[in-house]
């Protein structure tokens, strides 16, 4: 395929659906966290919503929740799901944890040592980490889109990195200010190579608790809210 500077590729990046997870660990990359039926929902609505969209690559996280949200969509346009690794949720040491509003875990002194950084961040993988592979994620999506549109299904936290790197922000920041709610979608809009917009939307927000809506108050006890 010809590549042009002119060329114009959107390449939507969409947090997966609801996760079941009924003791509200934060699973983090751990295998066999499926989605819910209400994630199942919200997949089904994004997939409706992107159905007249000229999508011709459709690719995720090889973590079960986000090959399951990209399925319904790869399906409507006649596509498989690709996998790429550069798309996974980022690494965190407290992983296989309960670890959320009012648990009490930031008051266990085992747990400091990883809460010294918070511009790195200390507990986990480093945000210009997640940068590199993401944009790598979002350029390899684009090539194989080229003049069209691509779907990447990823995760909260290496989306709104990403988000927040091309748009010029800090890197470090609250995630209760994260505005990447589930089942939302982040799409960048490349010409050539360069991208040149960013924009937001929610087409399953109907479906999402309102407790887990961008920019919503968090729940004591409900830590599953930031599992992404």
């Amino acid at each position: 395929m010809t590549q042009s500077e002119n060329d114009i590729t959107v390449v939507h990046v969409m947090r997966h659906g609801e996760v079941h997870n009924p003791e509200g660990v934060l699973y983090g990359r751990l295998p066999g966290y499926h989605l819910s039926d209400l994630g199942r929902q919200m997949a089904d609505r994004v997939a409706e919503h992107l159905a007249d969209r000229d999508i011709t690559h459709v690719v995720a996280s090889p973590l079960e929740r986000a090959q399951e949200t990209a399925a319904p969509i790869a399906k409507a346009h006649g596509l498989d799901v690709a996998s790429d690794e550069r798309l996974i949720e980022a690494a965190n040491v407290f992983q296989g944890k309960t670890f959320g509003v009012g648990d009490g875990a930031l008051r266990k002194p085992v747990n400091w040592r990883h809460l010294t950084n918070p511009f790195r961040p200390s507990w986990g993988e480093p945000y210009v980490d997640q940068v590199v592979r993401m944009m790598a994620a979002l350029g390899r999506a684009r090539d194989a889109a080229r003049g069209h549109e691509a779907v990447c299904v990823s995760h909260q936290l290496p989306i709104w990195i990403v988000r927040s790197f091309v748009e010029r922000r800090r890197l470090w920041h609250d995630p209760r200010r994260r505005q990447c709610t589930l089942a939302s979608l982040t799409s960048f809009t490349f010409r050539g190579d360069r991208i040149v917009s960013v924009g937001y939307s929610e087409p399953a927000r109907d479906l999402v608790p309102p407790h887990l809506r961008a920019g919503a108050k968090p729940v004591k006890g409900a830590s599953k809210g930031y599992g992404a």
